[in-house]
Parts: structure tokens; sequence; C-alpha cells
């Protein structure tokens, strides 16, 4: 598999160098202002957090003693105090928040934008498709494991941050408030210091031991439920023939299977995470206490106050805070680690396909430039994409506005030539030379209707400037499509409302909107009755006369609207090609017969009506 099997989650140490370097561009070129000032205002912000934390250690320690002493007059300006640390602690947190999140979220678009280029360009998606499809999910790893790549980094990043800066203030209060304690006849100097790393040390140690699977077991329940949402989207896609042949049964086996996947892996999850969670549930309730228990003995002894306790007590909490960091976050942490893997396992596979395919003319096939007009095959030779020959080295010129018929024996490759021809696959060696500046339209057997107005679908893709309604109305009625004319303007869903001949003839009308120079078709007649290919097969005789054509068909009635044919025949070696000129007055003689014997050359006619798809 190109980038490695995509149940392993890469090691810790790779998934973040390529990390690093896939989402490392946000911090330079055009979005280097706003990254950075944002980044800096998260920075700043977190110092003023921390100051205001610290305010309120010392505010405890004033109040309690206030409390102590029953100063009423100490504790009312205590009260006055401790309102406008409040409405600090407020505004600095809500600032904060605004801009962790404005930054996250500027970061999960750059990188996702990154990606779908990336995924999109140079026909990756679908040679993605064609030489690695155990690579589940391309779009949701772009759409959700980005987020989850970006989202919390911000969160872990900044939280760590603090948690350094934060141990270190909050352990110098420690040192000078907790005083020594002597333990063995030897004084302690800074006792609590050591009490809280000692505690932390323990805490942590004991999480890193029980979350350590936890990565792991978060990868694998998202490839499971990656490979649930594709399975339920190819059972949306194909409704129709699963309903049609009654498939329910055999679907919901595999849905089951996959749902099965999914709980088992999400277990293996919750096991982990509800040990790790007696852990930060009793660390959450001992924390505040434990402090109260080691600095009783000295406020009963007299060595310090009941301000210095509290304020001890809190800024203990804080370290902990601080230092158990890595107890709270874990989960997020495997979370993140997982979801990054991802999409560093979509950026390696699409890295290597272009590494597969390589740059000379000896390792892939290369579309050029043709200087005289001409389509020309040079040497070409068809592989699959593990590298295995399909069509044997050939060499072909096709003439400006020459109609060519592809034929072979199913398998022998003919859907794949055409694709190397229009530039989808890029597996084997030689050249493909196509007339400079030449517009190409490509027609497969099932074509894209995208979502929008039935104006856009035969406009797709989109021109530079929309096309005038006399020519958009002229082409439908010109296809058979008349009746759709009045809902040229209306937004539906044109693939479940038109059928696969109605869908086959918006081909043909984009054809006549757009007016490529090479048109190259695989099956594109299929879904229409013969009456129909005949009517669109005479478009190329009549308003695209000018096109040069390259088409895969079955039916024998094609031939007639084409001047060559082109045949692939299977041999020791693999498959070739031979070339055959068609004779001009063939058309003739069988339109003589016809009228001659109308129902025996229709039923010939019919009887090559009905082909398959290679």
């Amino acid at each position: 598999m190109i980038g490695g099997t995509p149940e392993t989650v890469p090691p810790a140490e790779s998934t973040l160098r390529l990390y690093c370097r896939l989402t490392g561009g946000f911090w330079k070129g055009p979005t280097a202002g706003s990254a950075w000032f944002f980044t800096l205002s998260c920075v700043v912000l977190i110092g003023l957090t921390i100051a205001v934390q610290f305010g309120l250690t010392e505010w405890s320690r004033y109040f309690f003693d206030a409390l102590a002493q029953k100063d009423s007059l100490v504790v009312a300006k205590a009260i006055g105090v401790f309102i406008v640390l409040l409405a600090a602690s407020s505004l600095v947190a809500a600032a904060a928040l605004a801009a962790r999140m404005r930054l996250q979220a500027g970061w999960r678009q750059w990188l996702a934008i990154r990606l779908m280029l990336q995924w999109l360009g140079e026909q990756r998606f679908y040679r993605l498709s064609v030489s690695a499809p155990e690579l589940d999910a391309p779009e949701f790893r772009i759409a959700e494991d980005a987020r989850m790549a970006t989202e919390p980094i911000i969160d872990l990043g900044f939280g760590l941050g603090s948690a350094v800066v934060m141990a270190a203030v909050f352990l110098s209060v420690l040192w000078s408030s907790g005083g020594s304690e002597t333990i063995g006849g030897f004084e302690i100097p800074g006792f609590m210091v050591f009490a809280a790393i000692a505690y932390s040390i323990v805490m942590s140690g004991s999480v890193l031991r029980l979350g350590r699977p936890l990565t792991t077991r978060i990868g694998r329940k998202n490839i499971a439920e990656a490979k649930l949402r594709q399975d339920l989207g190819r059972v949306r896609e194909n409704a129709e023939s699963i309903a049609m042949t009654r498939g329910e049964a055999d679907e919901v086996i595999v849905l089951r299977e996959r749902v099965g996947g999914v709980a088992l892996s999400w277990r293996s999850v919750i096991d982990c995470i509800a040990g790790m969670t007696i852990l930060t549930n009793t660390n959450a309730v001992a924390a505040p206490v434990v402090p109260l228990l080691l600095m009783a003995h000295q406020y009963l002894a007299g060595s310090v106050t009941l301000g210095g306790v509290m304020q001890t007590a809190a800024a203990f909490v804080q370290v902990q805070v601080a230092l158990n960091w890595l107890v709270d976050n874990y989960t997020r942490i495997a979370e993140w680690s997982a979801s990054a893997g991802r999409i560093g396992g979509l950026w390696t596979g699409l890295s290597a396909l272009d590494e597969s395919i390589g740059d000379s003319d000896d390792a892939s096939i290369t579309i050029g430039d043709s200087v005289d007009g001409r389509i020309h095959l040079r040497a070409l030779s068809v592989a699959r994409h593990d590298g295995r020959a399909m069509i044997d080295e050939t060499d072909i010129v096709i003439e400006p506005g020459e109609k060519v018929l592809l034929v072979g024996d199913s398998g022998t490759g003919k859907s794949t030539l055409i694709r190397a021809v229009a530039g989808l696959w890029p597996w084997g060696s030689g050249r493909v030379l196509l007339p400079a500046g030449a517009r190409i339209a490509f027609l497969p057997q099932s074509i894209y209707l995208p979502r929008g107005t039935l104006r856009e679908v035969l406009e797709y893709p989109s021109a530079d400037s929309p096309c005038d309604d006399v020519v958009l109305k002229a082409a439908m009625t010109r296809c058979g499509l008349r009746r759709f004319i009045p809902r040229l303007n209306e937004t539906e869903q044109w693939d479940r409302i038109l059928s696969g001949g109605e869908q086959q003839r918006i081909a043909f009308a984009r054809l006549l909107v757009q007016r490529p120079d090479i048109v190259i078709m695989d099956e594109a007649t299929s879904a229409l009755d013969t009456d129909s290919q005949d009517s669109m097969m005479e478009l190329f005789r009549k308003e695209l006369s000018f096109c040069t054509v390259i088409s895969v068909g079955h039916r024998a009635e094609l031939a007639e609207y084409h001047s060559r044919t082109l045949t692939l025949t299977r041999n020791r070696n693999g498959v070739s090609m031979s070339s055959r000129q068609r004779d001009p007055r063939a058309r003739d003689r069988l339109s003589r017969l016809a009228a001659r014997f109308p129902g025996m050359v229709g039923r010939a006619a019919g009887a090559g009506s009905n082909g398959a798809r290679t």
C-alpha cells in the first residue's frame, strides 16, 4: 500500500516530525501576520491569567488572616479587591478564549485547504482511489481529522506553556509559605515543594502507565468509524441497485459487522479511559485536601497562620494543576496523536503517489503539446498501477477531426487507454501529444451531475462567463431535453431526477454548449436506445464535425460514425493494437440495403446493440 498500512499508527517521533513539517507553514507566507498576532496575543494573555491567579492566592492569605483577626474593615477591603480580581479574571479568560479559538479556526482552515489542494491537484483523488483504495476516507481526514489535529494542539500547547510558568510561580510561593518540616531528625526546607513534586510524579506516572495503549486504541476506533461511514455512503450511492436486486439482507450483514467493529474498538477505548478516570478523579478530590493535612500540625503548633495555610493550599492546587497537566490532558493528547497520524498518512500517501509515477518518460506516461495539430501516441505503453504491463508499446497518429473507435474484448484495457490519453492514467511509459491549447471533453458512461441548477449542470465545469440562454435551450432541444427547459434555473439533485439516458443526453448537450476540440468517450451512449444513439452521434457529422473523437463502444452500429477502428487484441506478452481504416462507401451500401430490406437490416443492427462497459 502507498503510505503504509492505514491501521498502523505511526510512532510518536515520526508523527510529530511529519506533523510539524506539514502544518508549520501556517506561520509563514500569506497567513503569517494573523497567525503570529493571535499566537502572541495568547502568550500575553497566558501571562495575565497567571498574574490574576497569583493575585488570588495572595488575596486568600490576606482574606483568611483578616477573618482570623476578626478585622471587619480589612475583610470589607478584601471583598472589594476580590471583585476587581474577579472582573479581571473574567475579562482575561474571555479574551484568551477568543484569541485561542481564532487561532484554531485559522489554522484548521489553512491545513484543510492545503490537504484539499494536494488531494484534488493532478487528479490525485482519482489516482489514489485506483492505487490505494485501502487508504480509507480521505475526505473525512480532510474535514474531521484536520480539525482534531489543530484545535487540540492549540489548547494543549498553551496549556503546557501556562503549566510551566504556573509551576515556577507557585512553587516559589510554596517554598516561602509552606515553611520547613523535620522528618527523622532532619529538617527539610521547602517541604511542601518536594511534597507537591512527589505527589505529581506518582499521579502522572500512574496515568502514563494506564494510558499507554490509548493512542493506538483511538487510532483503531477512528479507522473503524471511517470504514462504517464509507460503507453507509456506498449503500446510499447505490440505493437503487441494492433495492432492485433485493440486496438489503447482505448489506445488513456487512454493516452489522462494521458496527460491531466500531463497538469493539470503542469498548477498548472506554476500558482504558475508565482506568485513567479512577486516577484523575482521585487526584481532583485529593489535591485540595492533601496540603491541608500536611499543614495541619504546623497550624496547630502556631507556626503558621490560617491565612498561611490557605495560601499554601491554594498554591499546592495550582502547582498540581501545572504538574499534572499530562494527567488532565492525556486523552486529548491521544486523540490528537491519532488524528495527526491520519492526516500524516494521507499526505504520505499522496506524496508516495507522485513518487510512484515518477518524472521521466520511462517511469510514466507524459502529456505534451503537438506542434502539427494532430494527436500522437508515441511509444505508448499502458501498465497497471502496480507496474504490470497491460498494453504493448504502440505508435498512433490521429488527424484533426478524425473519428476513431476503440474496440476489443472485455478486459483488454480500452477504458484504461483512453484515460491515459485524457491524462488521467499516468502508469506506463511513452508520450501523448495533444494539440496545444486544445479543449478536451471526457464523456464517461456515468456522468457527474453537480448539485445546483440545471443551468449549472449544463455549464459544468464552470466556464469563465455564463452561457447565453439561447445556446442552452438550443442544445437541450437538439439533445431531446426540451421538456426540462422550464426548469433550467431550478436547483435539484439532478442525478436522481434524470434517467440514465437523459443524463447521457446532458453530456452531449454540454458538448454543444462548450464546443471542445477533442471528445473522448467511454461507452457514452450505453443507456440510449438505437435511435437516440444515432441522433447523438449525428452531432459529430453536423454540429460538431470539427471535433476529433476517440470513443470506446461495443455496439456494432457505432462503427458507421467513425472513420477508423483501433482493435486491442490479447497476445502472449499482453495486449497489442491494430488499426483499420473504415471504407467511407460502407454507409452508402448499408443505406441502400436498408431501403430494400428494412426489417433484415434493422434486426442485424439491433443484434449488436447490447454491450457492457470494459
